[in-house]
């Protein structure tokens, strides 16, 4: 992955990931993320639609934005890969790194709610 679209990211709290319906209608939403090692990661709540979006396909493009999905550069292709337990732990732990407190709040609330959680890896193309 070329350094010039990966650091587009730095610095930003949000992508908008754009991932497809099963009849070709692209969805973008508003995560939170963070890079490592050129992959990025993000979790959600487990039953959510772009779970199953990205279970039937996992090509993705992805772009930094603002709390509302506006951008704050280009599209770059992508695709995302659910994580094992291990790997879920270490995004985790990275996340919270990121977004500390509030972070951590949502973390709790999700436990409350009983709301299981999926995270995933995107691996830029």
């Amino acid at each position: 992955m070329n350094s010039d679209k990966l650091s587009a990211f730095a610095n930003q709290k949000y992508f908008n990931m754009e991932s497809y319906r099963k009849n070709g209608e692209a969805i973008r939403t508003p995560l939170w993320f963070v890079e490592d090692n050129g992959q990025f990661y993000f979790y959600t709540v487990a039953h959510s639609f772009k779970v199953k979006r990205l279970q039937n396909n996992p090509r993705v493009r992805i772009a930094p934005c603002d709390i509302r999905g506006n951008l704050n550069g280009d599209w770059i292709s992508a695709t995302a890969r659910r994580l094992d337990d291990v790997e879920a732990r270490h995004a985790d732990t990275l996340l919270n790194q990121k977004y500390g407190w509030q972070k951590r709040l949502l973390n709790f609330l999700a436990k409350l709610r009983g709301h299981q959680r999926a995270a995933f890896a995107i691996r830029p193309d």
